[in-house]
């Protein structure tokens, strides 16, 4: 399976949702930048509010894209100790990563939210949305961030991911959808048509469009 862009994955995996259509209790939150036109789609089918779940990846040095671990707001931060050790990538490197992601955590929480207070999650059922998980580092510390501020329940929702990382988070979160779990899955791009990048300005422009679905209380 694979999926024409974001929005198209954000509708399929919408129809494995439906069951929470319309649940006053029910919020979608979004792990930027790329997961949030797959939670705008999912978040405008069931009619519940959407907002902006900020959360970093570490990338090793010399090597962005391969994770080392995350931070989330919140404070949290998982490190995937293994790799780290594997690597040999000294513990005083780890952390000037993880200053300069906090750095763009901050930045971008005044960017997207423009000082307007996050949806309220206590004794709600927050769906976090990706456009898929690979090693599932950033959506981990989002569940473990999520959990600090007293969920009902915490649902994984994403259109493509690794078989093993669904596996393991279904671990931690309370439920996990993922719409397809190929194998090999190497990487998330990999099951889209168009996977270019999301800017900015279209998570500003999502977010702004669904204002008047914010739960105020």
């Amino acid at each position: 399976m694979r999926f024409h862009d974001r929005i198209d994955a954000g509708r399929r995996l919408a129809e494995r949702l439906d069951h929470f259509a319309r649940q006053p209790d029910v919020v979608v939150l979004g792990l930027p930048r790329g997961g949030i036109p797959v939670a705008n789609e999912v978040a405008t089918r069931l009619g519940t509010p959407l907002d902006v779940f900020l959360v970093r990846k570490l990338g090793v040095p010399g090597h962005p894209e391969l994770a080392m671990g995350a931070i989330a707001e919140g404070g949290v931060e998982v490190l995937s100790r293994d790799l780290i050790r594997e690597l040999g990538v000294p513990d005083a490197l780890v952390e000037r990563v993880a200053v300069r992601e906090r750095q763009e955590l901050e930045r971008r929480d005044a960017l997207y939210r423009g000082g307007r207070h996050a949806v309220p999650v206590r004794d709600r059922t927050v769906i976090l949305v990706d456009d898929g998980l690979a090693t599932g580092s950033t959506m981990q510390a989002a569940i473990l961030s999520l959990r600090q501020r007293g969920p009902k329940r915490i649902i994984v929702a994403v259109p493509v991911g690794a078989k093993e990382t669904c596996q393991s988070l279904a671990r931690t979160a309370d439920e996990i959808v993922c719409v397809a779990t190929p194998e090999p899955f190497n990487a998330v791009g990999l099951w889209y048509e168009d996977f270019s990048q999301t800017s900015d300005e279209e998570v500003r422009r999502l977010l702004g469009s669904s204002d008047n679905h914010f739960v105020k209380s």
